[in-house]
């Protein structure tokens, strides 16, 4: 590093100072001043940049030293380069011996010619090309010891074990997560993530939905039960909502006519299991309708089906080298099955339960492969739920006051989205909310907000992280929650 009086110099001194062929500098700071130079992408290299003199900024993701030369793999996010340092004119055997010590995940600035290989690189991402890096400067090191090695969390479940090499488990990828979240399929996953959320946005703006933000601390239970979290407000107590729901049909009472919103969702269960959260992404949708709340259907499902096909097959690919999976399919108008013809097919199937009976995670699973077999179909949407196991505010069935006009969508058997017809007449809703026992001091607001004109609506509420996991096939919704809370995880 230089001294403290040199340090002083601005950025146009330095190259002047320079006495040899090659630079080797291990930076703690950037000057802020006029950038002289333009950093290529890794994922933008090709033949095309043949014989090109580069600038690049790239993680060591792995070095080799053998003899007079040093291989390096350059990382940025989920694309990868070769590169070589090779003593020459432009680079001394103290240059090659630098480059083969500095550790792996520092961030180094390299300026190098690109040259086209003539036999493909199969284990980089850019397979055409390498870099012969003429100046390297180190701009921040990693330390020598990681918590887990990047090659080892990517390796396909029981691929190690096969060949005697290290794999990760969860929870060390999880205690490590900013490590892990550099792996190519992690990045993958969260790019699709973001994906799903841009194509919900796009989707529904261009159906002339709203977006709305709602409350998160809320006055009282919005689902009606004792699963939520209770937090201290001044000199009293509040809740973390478990839904958007109630504030949603205000919007809609409000004349929005068409909201949704995209936010977090705090559930108080005590659920350790592969597709529980306490703190997951909710993505919720509510309408009115003219005429039935199929047309709420049917605009929900044109959303996911959308969804479904804009979705990045790059990224799927990435993702399914590590984790494979059979192709996600869906139908064109979206499959719809009343609950009494799902009871049907479990019946048949030796399955015994009542008709006004909740499904279970089992059942679920096995009308999902029922469904599958028969319709070819990994998404579909179960209508007519019984009145019983649903919420105070669902509308019942007009016609058999036993069921209800609501739906649950499922991705693999499992469900994603949970939504229904809402009551909109203020004593309907009053009358329901007591044979819930619901307090009704505390939904007196919402209550009111039914009392100057609603119009008939529904909507829904689907799980992001859900949606990805299942949608990619993966085993567990932790792999698809960036920063996952659970009754066991509050870190990092």
């Amino acid at each position: 590093l230089p001294d403290e009086s040199s340090s002083r110099r601005t950025c146009r001194d330095r190259p002047s100072r320079q006495k040899k062929s090659f630079e080797v500098i291990n930076c703690v700071c950037l000057c802020l001043c006029e950038p002289d130079r333009v950093l290529v992408r890794v994922q933008d290299l090709t033949p095309e940049n043949a014989d090109q003199l580069i600038w690049l900024r790239a993680r060591v993701h792995t070095s080799r030293a053998k003899g007079k030369q040093c291989f390096l793999v350059l990382r940025q996010q989920q694309f990868n380069v070769q590169a070589l340092v090779a003593v020459g004119d432009r680079a001394s055997k103290q240059m090659v011996k630098f480059a083969a010590n500095i550790t792996k995940e520092s961030i180094v600035d390299v300026e190098a010619l690109v040259r086209k290989v003539e036999q493909k690189i199969e284990s980089c991402s850019q397979q055409d090309v390498e870099l012969h890096i003429e100046r390297i400067f180190v701009i921040s090191q990693a330390e020598p010891r990681l918590p887990l090695q990047l090659e080892d969390a990517v390796r396909p479940d029981g691929e190690g074990e096969e060949e005697g090499r290290a794999t990760v488990n969860q929870d060390t990828k999880l205690d490590n997560r900013v490590i892990d979240l550099r792996t190519t399929t992690s990045q993958a996953i969260f790019r699709l993530q973001s994906g799903v959320c841009q194509l919900f946005r796009e989707t529904l703006t261009k159906k002339g939905f709203v977006e709305i933000q709602t409350p998160k601390i809320i006055s009282a239970a919005s689902e009606g039960g004792a699963n939520v979290f209770t937090v201290s407000y001044f000199k009293t107590s509040a809740y973390l909502a478990q839904s958007p729901q109630l504030y949603k049909q205000m919007c809609i009472c409000a004349d929005f006519d068409k909201v949704f919103c995209v936010g977090p969702v705090f559930r108080a269960e005590d659920s350790n299991t592969h597709r529980h959260l306490t703190e997951f992404v909710g993505l919720d949708i509510e309408m009115a309708f003219s005429y039935h709340y199929h047309e709420v259907i049917d605009s929900i499902t044109d959303t996911m089906v959308q969804i479904f096909k804009g979705l990045f097959q790059t990224e799927i690919q990435t993702v399914n080298k590590q984790y494979p999976s059979e192709p996600f399919k869906f139908l064109e108008p979206t499959l719809r099955l009343e609950y009494t013809e799902a009871l049907a097919m479990l019946h048949e199937a030796g399955v015994e339960m009542g008709d006004e009976d909740d499904l279970s995670t089992p059942n679920e699973k096995l009308l999902g492969r029922l469904v599958k077999e028969k319709y070819d179909t990994d998404f579909y949407v179960l209508d007519k739920y019984p009145l019983a196991v649903r919420p105070f505010y669902t509308m019942p069935d007009p016609n058999n006051p036993k069921y209800s006009n609501s739906y649950d969508m499922f991705m693999r058997g499992e469900e994603i989205l949970s939504g229904a017809q809402r009551v909109h007449d203020a004593q309907m809703l009053t009358d329901r909310a007591i044979h819930h026992q619901i307090d009704l001091e505390k939904i007196k607001a919402y209550i009111d907000s039914f009392r100057y004109g609603a119009p008939p609506h529904g909507g829904g509420g689907i799980g992001l992280e859900r949606v990805c996991m299942l949608y990619l096939g993966l085993h567990n919704v932790r792999q698809t929650s960036m920063f996952p809370r659970d009754p066991k995880r509050l870190t990092p």
